[in-house]
């Protein structure tokens, strides 16, 4: 909501001092808003998308975000959702000091090449028109941890997915390849979790927990909705502990 509320500012030309002037606000009030570090109401939310002339479907959305906004987990089922969601779960990255990504059967999304990438995609019924726009999105968010500034990245890898042949096998060779490549950082550990492991977390399906300055948070993601779950501190402490536990690099 932080990032949906600044988008809107910054469309308008309009720096965060004269915005705050515009609604009579405390210019901290406001950048707390941005940053998530405070929660506004509904109807001030409401007062700033209004004083911006902003209406219809996006007001609709940005206002919907503030009467859930401090719920503990964040369900999204609609494309508009979806969309909010993956916004938000882009910003999170950036912010992350330590990304685990856990994942079961398929290459982590961070770590995968185009080709891969496109492949899945296909697989699952994206539209043609739809591919290299996703495809793109999805490479950038990999500048999280190879970027400027990476941050650290744990990887489990489910044994299976290293000989699962999505695309063909020229595509999982590369795949494969890249992944011998990126194992080189000094930020990057991956990982493989053996099929004779037993029973592990990620047999629930695949799961990224992201820590940064604004704490930490679970998300989970299949093909019709995602979920982000903001642990406390007791199950936060029992996910690392499981993880822990988990194969040497």
């Amino acid at each position: 909501m932080g990032k949906a509320l600044r988008q809107a500012r910054e469309e308008h030309g309009l720096t965060l001092r004269a915005f705050a002037k515009r609604l009579e606000r405390d210019p901290g009030v406001l950048s707390r808003w941005e940053t998530g570090d405070r929660t506004p109401r509904p109807e001030q939310v409401a007062q700033a998308l209004t004083s911006l002339g902003i209406n219809g479907e996006r007001y609709e959305e940005v206002v919907a975000l503030a009467h859930g906004a401090d719920d503990p987990n964040w369900v999204a089922t609609t494309l508009p959702a979806q969309r909010q969601q993956l916004e938000a779960l882009i910003d999170l990255e950036r912010r992350a000091t330590k990304i685990i990504e856990v994942s079961p059967l398929m290459i982590p999304g961070l770590l995968q090449t185009s080709d891969y990438i496109g492949a899945v995609m296909k697989g699952g019924g994206v539209p043609e028109s739809e591919l290299a726009a996703r495809t793109s999105r999805r490479i950038s968010r990999r500048e999280s941890v190879i970027g400027h500034q990476p941050a650290e990245l744990v990887a489990f890898i489910g044994e299976a997915a290293l000989h699962q042949v999505i695309g063909d096998r020229s595509v999982l060779r590369a795949q494969l390849r890249f992944l011998d490549q990126v194992a080189a950082k000094p930020n990057i550990e991956l990982r493989v979790v053996p099929l004779a492991s037993g029973w592990h977390p990620g047999l629930e399906g695949l799961f990224l927990l992201i820590r940064s300055e604004l704490g930490e948070v679970v998300h989970l993601e299949n093909r019709k909705s995602g979920l982000f779950l903001w642990p406390d501190s007791t199950s936060s402490g029992s996910w690392a502990a499981t993880l822990s536990s988990w194969p040497a690099p």
